[in-house]
This record gives C-alpha cells, structure tokens and sequence, in this order.
C-alpha cells in the first residue's frame, strides 16, 4: 500500500563510475522503504543516465541527489556542481530519455551557477493495493461504567418560586 506520509531523501556524493551502482542501491533501498517498489526501476534508470553523463562530461563531479515523495508523485533531482556542464548539448540525449520516460522533468539553474535537473513520476492508481480494513483488537483492559445520574437535593434553607427563581427562606 502506498503510504500518503511526505518521505524525503538526500544524498551528496562524489560520483565516479563505481559509486554509480551503489547510489542506484541506495536510493531503490529507500523506495522500497517508502513502499514505493514500482518506481524502483524507472528512478534507478533515470539517475543512473544522469550520474553516468556527469561521470563522462563533468569535470566537478561533486552531486546531490534527493527525492521528495508527497503520496502521488515521486520528484527526483540531481544537482551538480560543474558550470561549464551543458545540459542542451552534453546531457542532450539523457534529457530525452528522461522526458520520455517521466511524467515531467526540468532543469534550472542555481544561484551559484550550478544547475539541477529533476523528474517525477507518478504513482498509477491500478498499482495501489486497495486498502484492507482490519478487525479491531479485543480490549484487555477492565471496562468503567458510566456514572448514573444521581437526584441534586434541594439547597438546605432555599426554596424556589413559580417563576423559576430562588429566593432564601426566612
């Protein structure tokens, strides 16, 4: 069952080719603690094209990955530090791959020049499992009784009048 609790993880690695596996570990880990095991694939994939584009064409290969889960759409975003790293022309035909198999994508760029590129994907409806309702526990403890109502004497010394008010006895 898809849980609707916000997840959110972050990640800052220096990549090379051998650490491209391991983040992809890492991040399908996590998916599958968010019970997210149907995204697993499409993510790994698509972070894997990135960080190997960056392993090729980047000559500061330091990154931060993080993925923001809301209930509905997983948002990946992998953001690295090489300004002179173009995403029209060297990551050209990764950007293609992810506008082709997400639900959205985008890049921009930060204040310190750097840019990150991101993508979601969404979680299908027909993939759900449909919630089961659950039988209640028996109650271990000892039931309270509610408390009966018990008849308010008359104030000693007051009585009442037609009109509903007290007046004091004499």
């Amino acid at each position: 069952m898809k849980t609707a609790v916000p997840c959110y993880y972050h990640l800052d690695v220096e990549v090379s080719p051998q650490r491209v596996g391991q983040v992809s570990r890492i991040l399908a880990a996590h998916l599958r603690f968010w019970d997210l095991e149907n995204l697993v694939e499409p993510v790994c994939r698509g972070v894997g094209m990135l960080l190997e584009a960056i392993v090729e064409h980047a000559k500061d290969r330091n990154t931060s990955i993080e993925m923001w889960w809301n209930g509905q759409h997983l948002i990946t975003a992998i953001g690295d530090n090489d300004r002179a790293l173009r995403p029209d022309q060297e990551l050209r035909g990764c950007l293609e791959h992810l506008a082709a198999m997400s639900d959205g994508w985008g890049c921009c760029a930060t204040e310190t020049g750097s840019k990150v590129i991101w993508f979601s994907q969404r979680a299908r409806a027909g993939e759900r499992e449909p919630l089961v309702p659950t039988t209640p526990a028996p109650n271990l403890r000892e039931g309270l009784d509610v408390p009966r109502e018990v008849p308010v004497t008359r104030l000693a010394g007051s009585t009442s009048t037609s009109d509903g008010t007290l007046e004091e006895a004499r």
